[in-house]
């Protein structure tokens, strides 16, 4: 499972999270994260918000609600054994 290092504007801290799948969606790029690679654990939708002259990939969290059950329900149906609680 890939690692990825992510920090927001609000923390300041880095947090460590554990990519579990990645899709496109109309032409955008969504990534379903998680704090831990074993059992059950804390997940977000981040949305890649990257400029094409970035260095970084820039992510933000989804949190229209609309927009996260509509993605979710994709990562659901990728993820065959992964139950996403909104």
């Amino acid at each position: 499972m890939e690692k990825i290092r992510f920090r927001s504007e609000e923390m300041q801290e880095e947090v460590d999270l554990f990519v579990l799948e990645q899709t496109k969606v109309n032409g955008v790029s969504y990534i379903l994260v998680t704090d831990s690679d074993e059992g059950d654990a804390e997940c977000l939708i981040l949305k890649e918000m990257t400029k094409e002259t970035a260095a970084d990939s820039i992510y933000e969290i989804v949190e229209d609600d609309v927009e996260l059950t509509a993605v979710s329900k994709v990562f659901e149906e990728l993820l065959e054994d992964i139950e996403i609680e909104r």
